[in-house]
């Protein structure tokens, strides 16, 4: 048990420092988006999985040599069961540390989530009283704004597309229906629920700057699936155009600037109205995809780094073997 809460303990800083910041700097990720989401799932799960185990596994040490009969040694020890070892006071601390991280972590995703399913209700109510619902295209509201705004407003029982008058004037209608299909790919593909594990997450460890590192990196990464989305309805060109447009006229406090998880909307480009350069240069520049046995490699370090920790929870003796 030690050893395995030892083990966990080197896996969490690992996940916590090293692997973010060198995946942050990666090159492939533009190439492989998808593998490079989930890996950074991955790392997020597996670190939080290995933070919290390592100091519930050292907590348990004294009541049995695996988690499962420590658990069971420990509701003995609760129900007042007599010749159940009594764990010292360090161990105690550890086991509630672990407790307290872990509903720490769950009270700031659920309430990252509330805040964000009443900041979209609000949204909506605006909506309502500023803009009107588009004529030819389902389920899009058209606000009366000079600037070139188009985001979406995720929601569980309907979504919607917001397009300003500005874009609908400075776009051509194949440039509309480029931004149209960014938009559609960030609700198809649930990215605001990705997003908001991520900022929550950031909220949770604010202290730790990889947190807040992993969240830019996943904006960064959606934004370039929603790309490759569009690109499968129109032209590179177009798009890349319709991109620049937008992200040129946008002011820095443009409405529904909701890439940032925390608030309503998912804006073409980056938060600000800027479009990362290396967003921009995949597109100026088409990149091969990663080769296969490479995103295989990837998926299995996803994979990986999911399995372990889970594993020496449930097995610490597989280690010692």
């Amino acid at each position: 048990m030690l050893l395995t809460s030892y083990f966990l303990a080197a896996l969490a800083i690992a996940l916590a420092w090293p692997t973010p910041l060198a995946l942050s700097k990666a090159k492939w990720t533009s190439r492989a988006p998808v593998q490079a989401v989930l890996l950074w799932q991955a790392i997020a799960l597996g670190g939080g999985l290995s933070m919290i185990g390592s100091m519930l596994v050292w907590g348990l040490a004294p009541l049995g040599n695996d988690l499962i009969s420590a658990l069971i040694a420990g509701w003995g020890l609760i129900t007042g069961e007599p010749g159940v070892a009594y764990p010292g006071v360090v161990h105690l601390f550890a086991l509630s540390t672990a407790l307290l991280f872990g509903f720490h972590l769950v009270l700031t995703l659920a309430r990252a989530a509330w805040r964000t399913t009443r900041q979209r209700a609000k949204h909506r109510q605006l909506l309502r009283l500023l803009s009107n619902p588009s004529e030819t295209r389902p389920n899009t509201l058209v606000l009366d704004h000079d600037m070139p705004v188009a985001y979406c407003v995720p929601g569980i029982a309907q979504s919607v597309t917001v397009l300003s008058r500005g874009l609908l004037t400075k776009l051509s209608p194949e440039e509309q229906a480029a931004v149209i299909a960014h938009e559609s790919s960030h609700l198809d593909q649930r990215h605001d629920l990705l997003i908001l594990a991520f900022t929550a997450w950031n909220e949770a460890l604010p202290w730790l700057p990889t947190s807040r590192l992993s969240l830019d990196a996943v904006r960064q990464l959606i934004e370039m699936l929603a790309d490759d989305k569009a690109l499968e309805q129109v032209r590179r060109q177009t798009l890349l155009k319709a991109i620049v447009t937008v992200a040129a006229a946008a002011a820095p406090e443009a409405p529904g600037s909701a890439a940032a998880g925390s608030s309503n909307a998912q804006q073409v480009g980056m938060p600000g109205g800027e479009v990362s350069s290396r967003r921009l240069q995949r597109l100026l520049t088409p990149e091969e995809p990663l080769a296969k046995p490479q995103r295989g490699l990837v998926l299995a370090c996803t994979v990986l780094l999911m399995v372990c920790p889970t594993v020496l929870l449930i097995a610490p003796r597989l280690l010692a073997w």
